[in-house]
């Protein structure tokens, strides 16, 4: 997932569920970290929250259709890679 995008869901969160204000999300003087520890420190939770979680991609049965969904070339189902960016898209790896 895209850093900013992450950022985005991570401030979006905080300001919906915690009830932080812009003051929280004050930068440091370095214009790149965050000048409350305790905001520095959430962003790195948030961040190793979403890295530790990976989805394994289970891999089809060889059947030549299912359902009227027709197997790929590699044995993965045609719409793989929509659920695979899906997931991604949610800030977690997908592990194939």
């Amino acid at each position: 997932m895209d850093t900013n995008k992450m950022l985005d869901q991570f401030e979006s969160f905080a300001r919906d569920v915690m009830c932080w204000d812009d003051d929280e999300f004050r930068l440091a003087l370095d214009g790149k970290s965050y000048y409350w520890a305790s905001t520095g420190d959430a962003w790195v939770f948030w961040q190793a929250s979403r890295e530790s979680v990976e989805m394994h991609m289970p891999r089809r049965y060889t059947i030549d259709s299912f359902d009227g969904i027709v197997d790929s070339e590699e044995g993965h189902l045609v719409y793989a890679a929509d659920v695979e960016a899906a997931i991604e898209v949610q800030g977690l790896r997908v592990k194939s």
